[in-house]
């Protein structure tokens, strides 16, 4: 009996030493909602890879520049990161109503968005150009003026359609939900084109080699703000995250991030 009282006492000490360091590996979760259907921000991919994270709920691997930015955030906050795919709209909600704790989604800190939703410092610098066909007359514009009678669109309840008001004599088509949607619509000649951001337009061109994008010459193209143009973290107003994210963001040197951008154009699955 004695030897038995012995073993439990030893058992009850070795549960209680092993106690707070099972305790010290449960992270805290940072729960990141993006679109998972925007390279080369982000995507969904079937099989995992080293640049993976999981999406919540069994929807497959997310990957792309915004997955690697929010590793990074998660890695430097010792926080378990989370991708909680999102449709665009439901993103500022979900981090208003506690659901998500920030968006890392190719989302730019427009000042109408800044009245609703705190954001980190920029984390990418992008420009607007415009994705149209191969064949398309417009292929070569080199300013708006010459986008003249182009039927173009943009992404819902995005900075992007906004901007097409600048082209002069423009027929600006009614706007959609999904970049995919965009790139069908021009491809069957729905439309002639529709605005993207530059890494964006790299990589639907890419994917579908019957697009090219317009690069406007100085001057000539589209009038942005650097709120309208970079890329930063969505968050809930007075969040508690900002300055912790803003710190790990500012550990990311700017070469290391145009790698990231770089390896995630190479990466991107191809559309049919």
């Amino acid at each position: 009996m004695k030897n038995l009282t012995r073993i439990v006492a030893l058992m009850m000490l070795l549960v209680l030493a092993l106690a707070p360091a099972a305790l010290a590996e449960d992270k805290k979760q940072l729960r990141v909602g993006m679109e998972c259907n925007y390279a080369p921000f982000n995507w969904t991919q079937v099989e995992p890879s080293e640049y993976t994270v999981p999406i919540e709920g069994g929807m497959g691997y997310a990957d792309g520049y915004d997955v690697q930015i929010a590793r990074k955030i998660a890695d430097s906050l010792d926080m378990e990161l989370v991708i909680v795919k999102t449709e665009w709209d439901g993103l500022p909600m979900g981090v208003m109503s506690d659901y998500l704790d920030a968006i890392i989604a190719g989302m730019s800190p427009t000042e109408e968005r800044k009245a609703t939703l705190d954001f980190s410092d920029a984390y990418y610098t992008s420009e607007l150009v415009v994705v149209v066909r191969k064949d398309s007359k417009y292929a070569s514009a080199k300013s708006l003026e010459e986008l003249s009678g182009a039927m173009i669109t943009g992404q819902l309840n995005t900075f992007h359609e906004t901007v097409i008001s600048q082209i002069p004599g423009v027929n600006q088509a009614v706007s959609m939900e999904t970049f995919p949607a965009m790139v069908v619509a021009t491809r069957t000649g729905a439309v002639d084109g529709y605005v993207a951001e530059k890494p964006g337009a790299e990589a639907d061109c890419l994917a579908n080699p019957d697009l090219t994008y317009i690069v406007f010459d100085e001057g000539k193209g589209f009038v942005a703000s650097e709120g309208d143009v970079s890329i930063a973290v969505g968050l809930k107003k007075g969040s508690e995250l900002v300055d912790d994210i803003n710190a790990a963001l500012a550990q990311i040197p700017q070469e290391d991030r145009e790698a990231m951008m770089a390896g995630a154009k190479e990466r991107q699955p191809l559309a049919e």
